[in-house]
């Protein structure tokens, strides 16, 4: 025999309600299954999530850190190799910001928070602190 016993969940307003039933014969047809539980399977459009909005970690310029300390920052922190993140420390002296990452919101916060939390610079005995950074949505 090919029977075998399965359980149908069903919730309605009053709570959960359980019906058994049982499989089809091995000869017996689909049309001819009357205890088969038929589901809808299309995907409510409603209900999709949208993809994150992206927002940019930005590295703002102070006298205070040198091209070493932003080169290394952006390796140590955002995984640049070392080209990139000397194009980063070279933006950041000429135009006063530069963009480390795009990335969602949570993460993007996370980032900004690890350079805040950097440290000084040790090759410049006037610094008091980490660079400040900040997050902005992508355009």
């Amino acid at each position: 025999m090919y029977n075998a016993v399965f359980l149908d969940i069903y919730v309605n307003h009053q709570g959960f309600k359980l019906d058994t039933g049982t499989l089809p014969d091995k000869d017996e047809t689909m049309s001819e299954a009357s205890t088969m539980p038929v589901y809808d399977t299309t995907t409510d459009q409603s209900t999709e999530s949208e993809w994150p909005k992206p927002w940019n970690v930005v590295l703002l310029d102070d006298d205070d850190h040198t091209y070493d300390y932003v080169v290394r920052l952006a390796m140590d922190l955002f995984a640049h190799p070392l080209e990139q993140a000397f194009q980063i420390a070279k933006a950041v002296d000429e135009d006063g910001r530069a963009v480390l990452r795009t990335t969602h919101r949570e993460l993007a916060e996370l980032k900004a928070e690890q350079v805040r939390a950097f440290g000084v610079d040790q090759l410049v005995s006037e610094c008091v602190g980490s660079m400040t950074a900040i997050i902005e949505p992508a355009e």
